[in-house]
């Protein structure tokens, strides 16, 4: 796994995490519609009785696992604050924690630090090289 690798995969977690709380949204906004219709007619004894109660436990069993990706993420920058941490110069501990920690474009980074587009990249590309990944780490976990 490159430095590259091991840095971005906060930020894909984080992605995924955002797309989860969107599906919940959507659940939430279908809980909303779900309505009951009372008929005379038989039912299937190993169909669910609600709609709703079915789209009621989906959002909390997503929820519960959104819960669980939050705490991984936490616990991933922590790893990689600690990774970052070990770089030998500061700037570019700043340039890699702007990035990977904060996940700002590049375009946000270059103007806080007062760089071009172009040296940005070149020290980013220096930093990389500076980074340790750990050893006990051989596959991406996110």
């Amino acid at each position: 796994m490159t430095a590259k690798e091991y840095l971005s995969q906060a930020y894909r977690l984080d992605q995924r995490i955002a797309s989860k709380l969107e599906m919940v949204e959507s659940l939430n906004e279908l809980a909303m519609r779900c309505t009951t219709t009372i008929t005379g007619m038989p039912r299937n004894p190993s169909k669910s009785t609600s709609p709703m109660a079915d789209t009621v436990l989906k959002i909390i069993d997503l929820q519960d696992e959104i819960n669980r990706d939050l705490e991984s993420l936490v616990d991933l920058k922590r790893e990689i604050s600690l990774v970052i941490r070990e770089v030998e110069y500061n700037e570019y501990r700043t340039i890699l924690e702007k990035r990977y920690i904060s996940n700002k474009s590049w375009p946000e980074i270059a103007v806080e630090l007062g760089y071009n587009l172009r040296h940005l990249y070149r020290l980013h590309d220096a930093a990389l090289n500076k980074v340790r990944i750990p050893e006990d780490v051989t596959v991406c976990h996110y």
